[in-house]
């Protein structure tokens, strides 16, 4: 089961005034910063910020919109014309929040990786690269591919295994395209109360402001910070896994 949306974080914390600042970090000329493997937002020496770091599949049939989803999340331009990933493609995230409790604020790095279907199926090892180490998955259908939906299910049991500890969450792509949906909101409720997994619902503009992206990355976010907080409960460590990788110097 998934955290409920604001538990941990301030869920709206972009609109806040003292918010502007961290995410100006992200941000170059009112776009957003593309961030290559190596790289990360220059910090001020007053701007005590810590950098968590994950890794997070993107996983879906062929069409449903992966690659978009990434360049989505990252603020990228996309091209209109669509074609499948032929391998692995890796994209940065950069995402600041504020913890509810406590008020700090953190930087959380999303790897997005996202590897074609025809690879995963022509090549044994791209799917297990695909899951060694990762933190959560992404399971993406589109409101227009009824097939893509009714796959959900296949996915996720084919994908994963209930001993696994990884973060799951369920995007449809195309919601904006609504005249056109082969799903209904009824079948989104039936999946939702039978998998117990929270869908969040997503058009195709690359360009919309960070309140269209906000809901997706902070239950990322909160999912994967609660995942890491009970983890290190468990083992009465005091700091989460992912606060031990955090980056002793920032790379501009």
């Amino acid at each position: 089961m998934s955290v409920p949306p604001g538990s941990i974080i301030v869920s709206d914390w972009h609109r806040f005034p003292d918010s502007r600042e961290f995410f100006s970090r992200i941000l170059h000329n009112k776009k957003r910063r593309k961030f290559g493997l190596l790289e990360a937002p220059m910090m001020p020496p007053h701007m005590n910020v810590d950098i968590v770091r994950y890794k997070v599949f993107i996983s879906g049939k062929t069409g449903v919109g992966k690659s978009a989803l990434a360049a989505r999340l990252a603020g990228l331009d996309f091209p209109k014309m669509h074609y499948e990933t032929t391998g692995i493609e890796t994209t940065v995230v950069f995402w600041p929040v504020r913890l509810k409790e406590s008020g700090r604020v953190l930087f959380f790095r999303f790897e997005l990786w996202d590897c074609g279907e025809s690879a995963i199926r022509r090549f044994d090892h791209m799917l297990p690269s695909c899951k060694e180490q990762v933190d959560a998955i992404l399971f993406l259908f589109s409101f227009t591919d009824r097939g893509s939906f009714d796959d959900l299910s296949n996915q996720i049991t084919r994908i994963t295994e209930s001993s696994d500890r990884v973060v799951k969450l369920v995007v449809g792509t195309k919601f904006d395209l609504f005249m056109h949906t082969d799903v209904t909101e009824s079948d989104v409720t039936h999946f939702q109360e039978v998998w117990g997994l929270p869908i969040f619902r997503v058009g195709g503009d690359v360009s919309a402001g960070l309140g269209e992206i906000a809901p997706l990355l902070n239950a990322l976010a909160e999912n994967l910070w609660h995942q890491d907080c009970m983890a290190a409960s468990s083992v009465s460590i005091s700091t989460p896994a992912a606060l031990r990788e955090t980056d002793s110097e920032i790379i501009v």
